[in-house]
């Protein structure tokens, strides 16, 4: 088993670093702490752990801002920018849809991510997590929190038994002289002290609580009944506070765990027990299982490859970043449901003709503003697809891709159907005539929709 260490770039330009090791259903961890994705894999505090999670899932894990072998020249001091990191890594990544694992202060990360892109979270599951800094705000624990701070930016990552007497013993306290060893090496090499210190600060500022109840994504909260850096009651109010989530307390006084702890097979069965249980009962609920009449949009960007080849890997992926985003924006704005991520484009599916298209001009709209101008074909037909694990099938869509291969950059075209669904609705319609598309024997009339000058 080999971890594959790749790059990518976040909206504000940070350059992250993330690892992809195992197979199947792809899982996303979210660690707020420091991190470094050579050193944990070489650490036995915390190769069994990737190595046991990597066993059923394609296990994402990812250098934050200011650690690891990410940027380490920048800001580290807020949620939104720890979530932008994780933003990057998602779509980096390539999977549509995928759960997230929040450690620690990874926790507040992987529910800001959540309520931005709940159509792509399928589970949350946070463990050793806060909602809020969990210390009171008194006089008496501000100079107690300056002290650490101090402590921290002059014996971050050495030998000094003073440091470690703190540190290691409040995340392992079971830890033996060995695995401290290897807890100081990682802490020396995962960022600087000064990082250390902006990191440790900005959590004493995280607070998410207010907007927890917005959050309606499967949730599963496990903490240590004896966890030293994070009290019990912390994660217990944290799962309080989140809709329907599932509480698990578990056993033991480590933050994280052990090489050889028993309580880990009991960590990994409530995850696997979860996102099992969560991925039927979300399966039935699925939007896109309902059958009856829907109206399919297919969007295909041009000139991918030529584009990757002009600009390189980096700034192909970053176009890439862009579209999606305006593309799920104009998505979520309209009702629609992406139904998969094609390579260059999606599929989508809405309600009515009417809303995917005013999805269609949100989108070209949208990808026309940017700095510089993104290429993209539309193509939309309706009709009553078959609905299959979470996808669509059958010549309604197959006829919505084949119209959208017609398309020209920054054209919208429909088949004749979607133009009948939307009389009066103040589309404007160019006919095109009709044409043979691939795999039809009879010809389709299509129609053009101006989106330049419509309201």
């Amino acid at each position: 088993m080999e971890q594959d260490i790749r790059f990518c770039k976040t909206s504000d330009g940070v350059r992250i670093a993330y690892a992809s090791v195992g197979q199947g259903y792809p899982l996303l961890r979210a660690l707020g702490w420091a991190t470094h994705l050579e050193y944990e894999w070489q650490s036995p505090l915390w190769r069994h752990f990737i190595e046991a999670l990597a066993q059923h899932h394609t296990l994402i894990r990812y250098d934050g801002r200011g650690t690891g072998l990410s940027d380490r020249d920048v800001e580290v001091h807020s949620v939104e920018q720890w979530a932008t990191d994780l933003e990057a890594v998602a779509d980096a990544a390539g999977h549509e849809r995928f759960a997230i694992l929040g450690i620690s202060q990874g926790g507040s990360t992987a529910v800001t991510y959540a309520l931005r892109h709940p159509e792509r979270v399928s589970h949350l599951i946070l463990y050793g997590s806060f909602a809020k800094w969990f210390v009171p705000d008194t006089e008496e624990a501000r100079e107690v929190g300056n002290s650490i701070l101090t402590l921290i930016r002059a014996g971050w990552g050495q030998d000094n038994p003073a440091f470690r007497a703190m540190f290691t013993s409040a995340f392992v306290p079971g830890a033996s002289m060995e695995q401290q060893r290897w807890f100081d090496d990682l802490s020396r090499n995962s960022c600087s002290p000064d990082n250390a210190a902006k990191l440790m600060q900005a959590f004493t500022e995280i607070d998410v609580t207010e907007s927890l109840a917005a959050l309606k994504v499967p949730t599963l909260v496990m903490h240590r009944r004896g966890d030293a850096a994070v009290p019990f009651e912390a994660g217990r109010a944290f799962a309080s506070m989140v809709p329907n989530a599932r509480f698990v307390p578990l056993e033991g006084d480590n933050h994280l765990y052990l090489d050889g702890e028993p309580g880990i097979q009991d960590f990994i069965r409530n995850v696997e027990e979860f996102l099992r249980t969560s991925e039927k009962a979300s399966a039935s609920a699925s939007p896109v299982a309902q059958p009856g009449l829907v109206t399919i949009l297919f969007t295909d960007m041009e000139g991918s490859t030529p584009r990757t080849q002009r600009l390189g890997d980096a700034a192909a992926q970053d176009v890439l970043r862009t579209h999606n985003r305006v593309i799920r924006d104009a998505l979520k704005e309209h009702s629609g449901s992406e139904i998969k991520h094609t390579g260059d484009g999606v599929m989508a599916s809405f309600g009515s003709a009417k809303g995917a298209l005013e999805c269609a001009v949100a989108i070209q709209r949208g990808l026309a503003e940017q700095d510089t101008p993104i290429p993209v074909r539309i193509g939309l037909n309706a009709g009553e697809p078959v609905a299959e694990d979470a996808d669509l099938f059958g010549s309604s869509v197959q006829l919505a891709a084949r119209v959208c291969a017609k398309a020209e950059a920054g054209q919208i075209l429909v088949s004749n159907v979607v133009r009948e669904l939307a009389m009066g609705k103040g589309f404007l319609f160019s006919d095109i005539g009709d044409i043979v598309l691939k795999g039809f024997e009879d010809p389709v009339r299509l129609y053009e929709v101006p989106w330049r000058n419509a309201p």
